[in-house]
């Protein structure tokens, strides 16, 4: 199939536009560059050897996106463009309304308007907000901890709705715990603009000695070390993930969790890393951070079930390729 993916060239969208040109699939990617680089995409190229086609463009601007539509038979799209930080959302919770929320409104129209099928959207366990763990995709969702899992549950929603009013449009919402590691060539990983929101990058800056020493926030939490504890995900095993749920996407809307449906502390993962790499890590603990949760981990029974599909690798293997990756970066 011939698959726009937007954000393809970010952190996430990066490993899935590898994953796709290793099953056989030709992509499409619009990028703003926001918080990405366009060498990303030479590097995709270099991995998979293979050709792609990239558009630097917001999915916010309904024109230019109207354009690639027409310019290419779009076989499916996979939506992972939009603000992504929890912390940013509860600061600046109109700029997440609007690009999260319009982004994914105008390539719906545009789906629907070119006679595009498959829809797979870059959805996150953020929308189930403090509820009982493990998170299962049956429960209410209670997205109000902070702006940006409530602009990920209104996208469902819309995508849901959209569905239901045209049944020949499939949807996936898969909805993804924390993703780490790099890819295992070490050519693509998790560089994000400015200091880190995510826990990994922040490891391995300090480890490389960009930054002096980790921020642990908070360590009153009801966990197994008063750290956050959250399910972390091999970025290659989430990427896989989206392409097997495209592959059997079928009439209606389909929802998974993808995450390990293990917990992992912040202090545990330090440890980890620091055990798989032989570095060590500073640390210092500060005030919890507004809108984070103490527990977030998947039963991710159902993607095993209905897609044949698991998380293959191990904590380990994140702290090395993740690793493997800040060391090589520049």
């Amino acid at each position: 199939m011939n698959i726009l993916v937007t954000g393809g060239a970010g952190y996430i969208g990066s490993h899935t536009c590898v994953a796709l040109l290793e099953a056989g699939h030709t992509v499409v990617v619009a990028d703003n560059l926001g918080n990405s680089k366009a060498e990303t995409i030479d590097k995709i190229k270099q991995i998979t050897n293979k050709e792609i086609t990239f558009y630097q463009i917001d999915v916010t601007d309904e024109p230019a996106v109207e354009r690639v539509f027409f310019s290419h038979d779009v076989d499916g799209v996979i939506h992972f463009a939009g603000f992504k930080a929890v912390g940013e959302s509860v600061e600046k919770p109109l700029a997440y309304y609007y690009n999260n929320i319009v982004g994914t409104m105008i390539l719906a129209k545009a789906c629907q308007k070119y006679g595009v099928h498959r829809f797979v959207f870059s959805s996150s366990a953020t929308v189930y907000g403090e509820n009982e763990v493990p998170f299962v995709e049956t429960m209410q969702l209670l997205p109000t901890t902070n702006p940006y899992g409530e602009t990920k549950s209104m996208s469902e929603r819309i995508l849901t709705d959209a569905a239901r009013a045209n049944p020949a449009f499939s949807v996936a919402l898969l909805r993804y715990f924390n993703p780490v590691g790099a890819h295992e060539s070490g050519l693509i990983g998790e560089a994000p603009s400015g200091i880190p929101n995510n826990l990994m990058p922040y490891v391995t800056q300090v480890a490389k000695g960009k930054l002096e020493q980790l921020r642990v926030f908070g360590n009153d939490y009801p966990t197994v070390d008063g750290t956050g504890v959250r399910d972390y995900i091999h970025v290659m095993d989430l990427a896989e993930g989206h392409v097997v749920a495209l592959n059997n996407l079928t009439e209606g809307v389909h929802i998974y969790n993808l995450g390990t449906g293990q917990g992992t502390s912040v202090l545990q993962l330090v440890k980890a890393f620091e055990e798989a790499n032989g570095v060590k890590v500073p640390y210092e603990i500060v005030g919890r951070r507004p809108g984070d949760i103490a527990e977030c981990y998947a039963d991710a029974s159902k993607a095993k079930r209905e897609l044949g599909w698991t998380a293959k690798r191990d904590v380990i293997a994140m702290c090395r390729d993740a690793w493997r990756f800040e060391k090589g970066y520049k």
